[in-house]
């Protein structure tokens, strides 16, 4: 049965008698914040609530720090794979609208093929596998399909080790499939929680139930999928009723199933073709949307989050100091559009593009991953987690225990280690050699460090490969 566990007069309530909270009382709870203690949904309000200049400039300092001691400088790579661009829904902020005009495809496993072989050639070994809605052109078992081709491919330099999977809210038979496939994390934006904004952006289609929605997880949960990913489209409603919405529902599974989000993400509504962004009354400014993420971080501090190339590099680079651990690089947000722009370099011819949204990081990954490590971040393309089973709560207990970082910083460092030898030049070694030298002293674990120490250099002399703790 779906139940609607998202109360709304309960969450306006909230924000409005949020406002009348003083300084003293936010204070506090920022001091609680800064001791590493949980905060409860009345203080989140308040500090969503707060436009003291003050108060935001702590919040950004504390955010800063509970990423630092929880994440240290480790930054998860990933990029979308988008296979199929069919929908039957009528989203009125996406491309793929089921009444917009235009050639839609789904990719043949050759394609697929291509597209994985390209991604793969650019570092990647973590995949978002995306696909519209559409029970007949793009089946559960093509998802299927398309996820056991990826898992199957071998490389020179490796293979793809994770595929995160963002497809439509589905059933309890379809989501133990998807388990038995081996999928990593299942990703599904509620876009927003305000039941009429929802219902206004999403008038056709089988998205349009939103309890179906709502419950989606639920049904992940019950067919065995311990990782699961949430996220809201800031712009299609008040960003601050969204954020409480997301940490209710977070609650609600931590509660019922003992593990939250795995991951959030906090996409942005950006330009699409089809629609008209000016139509849309709620849209997040930079600074509002920083002080979200901050927010974010301090109120769900083990949850990782996610940043996708919808932001520009400047505030990307800004928001990974204020809570973001995972970013999209190099990405791509068409059906074949990987093939598609190597093609198009190559041959200086332009050919018909339908994204699913603007990309408004357009950098190539090697450039993102280059600039991180000047930034002094660690760019990971560690699987490890999934592969060894510390999914769920078992994730959860490591990371609120402080015991993940025994294994997080070893695996960013080998990982990156692999892909400096694997893709790099001479000067990007040369780069990336200093910032492992500097961050090995850093693992406390003396046996793992001797690991990583020993299993760097074997990579380094070509002598093994995917290591990991």
């Amino acid at each position: 049965m779906n139940t609607n566990f998202i109360n709304r007069e309960y969450i306006e309530d909230l924000l409005e008698n949020a406002k009348y909270t003083d300084d003293a009382g936010i204070s506090r709870s920022l001091d609680k914040a800064e001791q590493g203690k949980t905060l409860d949904i009345k203080e989140i309000a308040s500090l969503l609530r707060t436009g003291n200049p003050l108060h935001i400039g702590r919040i950004f300092e504390i955010a800063g720090k509970i990423k630092k001691r929880i994440y240290g400088n480790r930054i998860v790579i990933f990029a979308p794979l988008y296979v199929s661009n069919y929908c039957v829904n009528g989203c009125a902020y996406c491309s793929f609208n089921r009444s917009h005009n235009f050639n839609r495809s789904k990719l043949t496993m050759e394609q697929l093929r291509e597209e994985v072989k390209i991604l793969e050639m650019m570092g990647h070994k973590r995949l978002a596998l995306e696909a519209g809605e559409h029970d007949e052109l793009c089946s559960i078992d093509y998802i299927l399909e398309c996820i056991k081709t990826i898992y199957d491919m071998k490389f020179e330099n490796g293979e793809i080790r994770r595929i995160n999977v963002n497809i439509a809210a589905t059933s309890t038979e379809n989501y133990r499939k998807l388990k038995n496939a081996k999928i990593g994390t299942y990703i599904l934006f509620q876009e927003t929680y305000n039941e009429a904004a929802y219902n206004r952006a999403h008038p056709a289609g089988p998205k349009k139930d939103f309890l179906w929605h709502l419950s989606a997880f639920d049904r992940a949960q019950e067919a065995g999928i311990d990782d699961v990913g949430g996220g809201i489209l800031f712009g299609l409603s008040d960003p601050y009723f969204d954020v409480m919405g997301l940490l209710l529902h977070n609650e609600h599974l931590e509660k019922k199933y003992n593990t939250g989000f795995h991951t959030i993400s906090v996409p942005r509504l950006c330009p699409a073709l089809g629609m008209n962004i000016n139509d849309f009354p709620n849209l997040v400014d930079d600074e509002t949307f920083a002080k979200i993420v901050a927010i974010i971080r301090i109120a769900v501090p083990f949850t990782g989050m996610i940043l996708s190339t919808r932001e520009n590099s400047q505030l990307r680079k800004k928001l990974l100091q204020l809570g973001i651990s995972q970013i999209s690089a190099g990405s791509n947000t068409e059906v074949g559009g990987y093939a598609q722009a190597s093609s198009e370099r190559h041959t200086h011819k332009q050919n018909e593009h339908h994204p699913q949204f603007i990309v408004n990081d357009e950098r190539s990954a090697v450039s993102i991953i280059s600039e991180l490590i000047d930034d002094n971040f660690i760019p990971s393309f560690c699987t490890a987690c999934y592969r060894d089973g510390r999914t769920g709560d078992r994730f959860m207990s490591l990371a609120k225990s402080g015991e993940i970082g025994n294994v997080c910083l070893p695996n960013a460092l080998m990982t990156l280690c692999e892909y400096s030898m694997d893709y790099g030049n001479d000067i990007f070694r040369e780069k990336t050699s200093a910032i492992i030298e500097k961050e090995i002293p850093n693992i406390a674990n003396e046996k793992i460090r001797q690991k990583t120490i020993e299993s760097v250099e074997k990579i380094r002399l070509g002598a093994g490969r995917d290591f990991y703790v």
